[in-house]
């Protein structure tokens, strides 16, 4: 199903309307209005400090938006609207409560070393869905087995490649059963050998119908999986649309810019 039928058949999962952070007086996301679908695959792209993962982390509320609103699930996120339209915060535990429906992995796998790979992933079941041990480890062990990982069940972090400790990272987010997975640039720390463990593992997520929105650096991924891109310069959304036309034929020059520089490095990386 192409992401066109996705537009009119459901409503957003995550919507942005006008969007904006400021760090002090660094305003670093311009007005942003955006929609993610159910099911629907979204890459971020863009040029480093575009304001892509702050975006990401504003839709999780892990950073705080200083202007418009996000939705998800048709939930405003992070603030309650007063009748006078004036935004408060909400208090942890109720952002806590709304985050289980989001799944977040992270650049770095900010794995704990000093629990096996199972044991990442049981942990945040045990302690925060208050799941008794042999179940949590069920599912712990069958999230592994989707990541390709059941053999690594005892292996400490410090025993995993870079493309493993990251696929723990996805199953241990998996395991929480989130309707939506957040992905902040997933391979950019790997060595280029392990990258296609990791995407491999995504676009599993993909087929399976998993709503995704994927800030990266792989324009491969962009093409293959994604059902519309989103691009991101200087803290502004210059133009978003099916990553087939955003990735061939962009309207703005910017993007052609930037494609074309992406198009340079991988030919460079590859003589």
């Amino acid at each position: 199903m192409t992401a066109m039928y996705k537009l009119f058949e459901n409503s957003p999962t995550i919507e942005g309307k006008g969007v904006c952070k400021s760090f002090g007086e660094h305003q670093v996301l311009h007005d942003i209005d955006f929609c993610v679908y159910t099911s629907e695959v979204v890459c971020l792209i863009g040029p480093s400090g575009s304001g892509k993962s702050t975006l990401l982390r504003c839709i999780n509320f892990l950073e705080n938006y200083t202007g418009g609103r996000i939705y998800v699930n048709g939930r405003l996120m992070g603030y309650a609207e007063a009748p006078d339209g004036t935004l408060e915060p909400l208090k942890e535990r109720e952002v806590l409560e709304m985050r289980k429906d989001i799944g977040m992995v992270f650049q770095h796998f900010n794995l704990w070393p000093h629990l096996t790979a199972l044991r990442n992933i049981t942990e945040a079941l045990i302690m925060v869905k208050r799941m008794d041990r042999v179940r949590a480890r069920d599912i712990g062990m069958a999230m592994l087995d989707k990541v390709g990982l059941a053999d690594k069940f005892d292996a400490y972090p410090a025993r995993l490649s870079g493309g493993q400790q990251q696929r723990v990272a996805i199953a241990r987010a998996l395991a929480m059963e989130p309707r939506i997975m957040l992905f902040d640039e997933p391979t950019s720390a790997l060595d280029p050998e392990l990258v296609d463990e990791v995407l491999q593992v995504m676009k599993s997520l993909a087929r399976e119908g998993m709503t995704m929105l994927v800030v990266t650096h792989e324009m491969g991924f962009a093409a293959e999986v994604a059902d519309r891109v989103f691009f991101l310069d200087e803290g502004r959304l210059v133009e978003q649309g099916p990553s087939r036309q955003i990735l061939s034929n962009p309207d703005s020059f910017r993007i052609r810019k930037f494609l074309g520089s992406w198009s340079r490095r991988v030919s460079a990386s590859a003589c």
